[in-house]
């Protein structure tokens, strides 16, 4: 039976929601050139992929975090699969805007969270985990217990990996960029000699293609 990693990691290529582009690199937000472009908002619009993504992410918290009171998504992309995953589980929902708005109440955090709720955080992808480590900073002011994050995707960045190590916080991601790239090459999504390229990228992201 294929691992969830790999599933995933197909189901990401079949509907698009991954492009793999060695040879005309996408341009992030943030400037740098990459081989790879992630959408994980795709996955609503397929019901069996988002069942089984919401429902493989609902059951690594049951049996990991089985005291979780909260679940809380973070804004914008991972509101929907929070939402989803706190509905299979019957569990209250928040999420966390990436600075407070500026109208209104000022709220970052979006939903009811008592003070010392146990809080797991759903993410759609990880990247640097600056994002996702700002809005574990937020419900921590709040005043949640943050037991643990699960994501969908990571692009496993070096740096990501010892920023939540600094943070101290356990990070749990269903699919990776190590399983998409062997996946992408026995599907033939990739040549044989992308693979060297699309490997180097993800150790010096800022740079590469320079």
């Amino acid at each position: 039976m294929e691992s969830v990693e790999k599933t995933v990691a197909k189901s990401l290529l079949d509907i698009k929601a991954v492009l793999l582009s060695p040879e005309k690199p996408f341009t992030w937000a943030s400037g740098w050139l990459s081989p790879i472009y992630c959408d994980n908002r795709r996955i609503l619009s397929y019901p069996q992929i988002r069942e089984n993504v919401c429902g493989w992410m609902a059951e690594i918290i049951r049996n990991r975090y089985p005291d979780v009171e909260v679940i809380a998504g973070v804004a914008t992309g991972a509101i929907a699969h929070g939402y989803l995953v706190a509905h299979l589980l019957g569990k209250p929902f928040c999420y966390v805007r990436p600075k407070p708005k500026d109208h209104g109440t000022g709220s970052q955090i979006e939903g009811i969270l008592e003070k010392g709720a146990k809080v797991v955080v759903v993410e759609d992808l990880i990247s640097t985990g600056m994002s996702s480590l700002a809005a574990k900073n937020a419900l921590v002011n709040a005043g949640a217990d943050i037991m643990g994050m699960v994501a969908i995707f990571s692009y496993n960045f070096p740096q990501s990996r010892k920023a939540f190590e600094d943070a101290n916080v356990e990070l749990t991601t269903l699919s990776n960029y190590d399983a998409l790239i062997e996946t992408a090459h026995e599907v033939g999504y990739i040549k044989e000699e992308d693979i060297e390229v699309l490997k180097n990228w993800r150790f010096s992201p800022s740079t590469w293609g320079r």
